[in-house]
């Protein structure tokens, strides 16, 4: 096996948590996620002037969480709390600068509110008696806001009050289409459309009419003239074909479908008042590209065709465009090369950026920032890269408290020759050749990716005297698309062989760990590859398998993703590939595992709904493997980031305590 060490100064950066030997730095405990701010939503004003975004912070009953927004104005020192609500969100400057409009639900109602940015009190400026607003977007005149509204089909008034029927409902939901599920519950018969509102004389009026589908991306062209949106209009919809169109709405002639490239085109963003950046892809497994239409031409033109590097945050000014993708365990900032047909990496190795927003004029850029030592902080400057130090100091104090562990990476082939970036954190406090247990943390997926995020999750391991490895296995993103396409109708293969190659590669770089201890976790994709890990080797001591499946029979029938995408997924229904559904299924051997089990499941998971914790846990009771369950009453499958604070701490406490139990 191929080891090579990776060096990541990086980390080390501005921002950087640092102590001194009499700042005593203490091992993070999970409870110090009580006092631990989030930062998201970023805005910055049409000027480059100001900056707006959320901050959140766990409630006192550690139960919810409060959110108001923050404001910081060219020449002061650091942001200033600006509202002082518990539910503020989405902000928003008006063209003029001189006003904000955000998102609140207060004494006088849900709804669109608005506030001087010189101070003051917010005023009310819309809510609905029916449906939700869930997107607003200043018209450039600052006179009119652009609203994506979501609306039951019956209702063509969203300000006309429901009528009211006291006579007994049976409780039942109606289920005709394939796409009935989403995390949180069923779906109902709601679509969402545009919708135009005058501030001067509270006037809401429609724009797109109701032809039986839902609007997404809309925003207005820089003249004001035009919008565009994205829609899947396919017939077949709800039952889950992959399909997306853009359409244009202009001001004199209505609503136009582009002829923008087919399957499926999405995240427009306007470059200039005649030509629009879109993300297109062939097929949902296809690679994607940036494609740039013109209005005046209708055409379509490639700038950068099957990227290895998936563009989410597209945002534009001036002309030009950037957005933010992952990136070898980093998520990093890309700027669109329109001279060229391509785009080219900008900044972020070593950490994982976010919220990212430009000036209207491209003079000022603001984003998240944050990496394993560094909680998410808020960065500006006139441009985008990391030599500027961060804006708030909202989690510094704590983190500075706290004997944080910074990655160490290296490299390791598997079987194919593919080059793995294996991710490793030591137990805090380690020294010298002490010996010392280890967990394989696996993320879940298969897409998306780990690395330089402020998760605290692993650093509670390590506070807990535990090195832990992990790796962004065959069908994540962020290492080109041939990795990630590698694990198609390869569960249990390409994905637990890379895990495995994680944990040997770490225990031949660091032979001070004990071999005999070793101990495996995951959620998601990463609970699949746990309960299968431990059907196919006896070498974890322990496992903890989190909102996992272990049965793709069941789990096809149950879960909120429809036949059409399962049939891709898996290469076919049920009954024309049953083999593989059952024979990538854990419970299929069950009957050979022995490693003690802890599962962690919640009720409300509708990705891995809750059956598939109890069936695990039924096989392992009936082959007489050592087995507890915890369920989280009311939770869903994003506890372990969403989750209630007092439930998401229980949960990292509940891991860690069951690798002490047999840690012996």
């Amino acid at each position: 096996m191929l080891l090579r060490t990776l060096t990541l100064s990086i980390l080390f950066l501005a921002g950087c948590a640092t102590s001194t030997a009499s700042d005593s730095p203490r091992p993070i405990t999970a409870e110090d996620y009580y006092q631990m701010s989030s930062v998201s939503q970023v805005t910055v004003s049409p000027d480059g002037k100001s900056i707006a975004f959320v901050r959140t912070t766990v409630s006192e009953d550690r139960r919810s969480r409060e959110s108001s927004i923050w404001l910081h104005r060219e020449g002061e020192t650091t942001p200033q709390r600006f509202t002082y609500g518990t539910s503020d969100r989405g902000p928003q400057f008006a063209p003029d600068g001189k006003s904000l409009l955000f998102f609140a639900n207060r004494s006088e109602g849900s709804g669109l509110y608005q506030i001087p940015t010189t101070g003051g009190e917010a005023r009310k400026l819309l809510g609905l008696e029916q449906g939700a607003i869930s997107a607003a977007a200043w018209h450039p005149n600052g006179e009119q806001l652009l609203l994506t509204v979501s609306l039951p089909a019956d209702v063509t008034d969203p300000q006309e009050k429901a009528e009211r029927d006291s006579s007994p409902k049976p409780d039942i939901d109606v289920i005709e289409y394939a796409v009935y599920k989403r995390q949180g519950g069923y779906l109902d018969d709601r679509r969402t459309s545009l919708w135009l509102y005058t501030l001067a004389d509270n006037e809401l009026s429609r724009l797109t009419p109701d032809e039986g589908y839902s609007v997404n991306s809309a925003s207005w062209s820089p003249s004001g003239e035009r919008v565009v949106f994205a829609a899947n209009r396919h017939p077949e919809a709800r039952e889950g074909v992959f399909s997306q169109d853009l359409l244009v709405w202009h001001a004199d002639t209505g609503v136009q479908v582009l002829d923008a490239l087919t399957v499926h085109a999405s995240s427009p963003v306007w470059l200039d008042d005649t030509s629009i950046l879109y993300v297109h892809r062939a097929d949902n497994y296809a690679a994607p590209s940036l494609v740039r239409y013109n209005l005046t031409q209708a055409s379509n033109h490639m700038v950068a065709a099957e990227m290895d590097h998936g563009p989410g945050n597209l945002i534009s000014a001036n002309g030009e465009a950037w957005f933010i993708a992952d990136h070898r365990g980093s998520r990093a900032i890309f700027a669109v090369d329109f001279a060229n047909n391509g785009y080219r990496y900008v900044t972020g190795t070593g950490f994982s950026l976010s919220s990212f927003s430009v000036a209207h004029d491209g003079s000022a850029f603001a984003w998240v920032r944050e990496n394993e030592v560094n909680p998410p902080e808020v960065v500006r400057g006139s441009a985008p890269d990391n030599r500027y130090p961060t804006l708030t100091d909202f989690n510094q104090s704590l983190a500075a408290s706290l004997e944080l562990v910074p990655y160490e990476v290296f490299t390791a082939e598997n079987e194919r020759g593919d080059e793995l970036d294996i991710f490793f954190v030591r137990p805090v406090g380690h020294r010298g050749n002490a010996s010392a247990p280890l967990i394989l943390n696996i993320k879940g997926g298969p897409g998306g990716m780990w690395g330089h995020q402020w998760f605290p999750e692993k650093q509670l391991m390590a506070a807990r005297g535990y090195a832990v490895v992990f790796v962004n296995y065959r069908g994540s993103t962020g290492y080109g698309y041939d990795h990630q396409q590698q694990v198609r109708l390869d569960y249990g293969g390409a994905d637990y062989r890379d895990n495995m190659v994680a944990v040997d590669a770490a225990l031949a770089q660091y032979p001070w760990l004990d071999e005999s201890r070793v101990f495996i976790t995951g959620g998601s994709h990463g609970g699949f590859l746990t309960n299968w890990a431990t059907t196919q080797t006896d070498r974890f001591r322990a496992a903890v398998t989190q909102r996992s499946v272990s049965n793709w029979l069941s789990e096809a029938g149950t879960q909120a993703f429809p036949p059409v995408s399962m049939r891709v997924e898996f290469g076919g229904t049920i009954w024309e590939n049953f083999d593989y559904y059952w024979g990538r299924s854990p419970l299929k051997y069950a009957d050979r595992v022995s490693t003690p089990t802890l599962i962690i499941h919640s009720t409300d998971d509708h990705i891995t709904p809750i059956g598939q914790g109890e069936e695990w846990f039924y096989a392992l009771k009936a082959n007489d493997v050592p087995v507890e369950m915890v369920i989280f009453r009311g939770e869903g499958h994003g506890l372990s980031r969403s989750g209630r604070p007092v439930n998401l701490v229980e949960r990292l406490n509940r891991i860690v305590d069951w690798f002490e139990r047999h840690n012996d």
